[in-house]
């Protein structure tokens, strides 16, 4: 997904965005003070990261930290569920707690 996807996707307007200066490292810790609003709910961003939109150039994208959770997309390999739940019931068994699994997979 392109940061343009992304922005698109989430519903933000780029030209709405703070400019980015070009990539340095640690760039965006100076803007986690509180005083930028999330881009998606205008909270107080907790999480900035740079997106590079065409005809917009480098733009800061400020989010909270919920708001980041919900719009993060969750990729990477799967296991498969018989291997996740093996390890939830071990670790429930190891810890003593009572655990209960309900599934929606078809």
């Amino acid at each position: 997904m392109t940061d343009a996807d992304l922005l698109r996707s989430l519903g933000v307007d780029p030209s709405q965005l703070d400019p980015a200066p070009p990539w340095t490292p640690r760039a965006g810790a100076e803007r986690l003070d509180g005083s930028h609003p999330c881009a998606l709910c205008g909270q107080p961003a907790r999480a900035t990261g740079a997106v590079d939109v065409p005809g917009y150039g480098r733009r800061w994208l400020d989010r909270c930290m919920p708001c980041l959770t919900a719009t993060t997309p969750r990729g990477g390999p799967r296991g498969p569920l018989a291997d996740t739940l093996a390890v939830l019931r071990e670790v429930a068994r190891k810890t003593g707690v009572p655990l209960t699994i309900v599934t929606d997979e078809s």
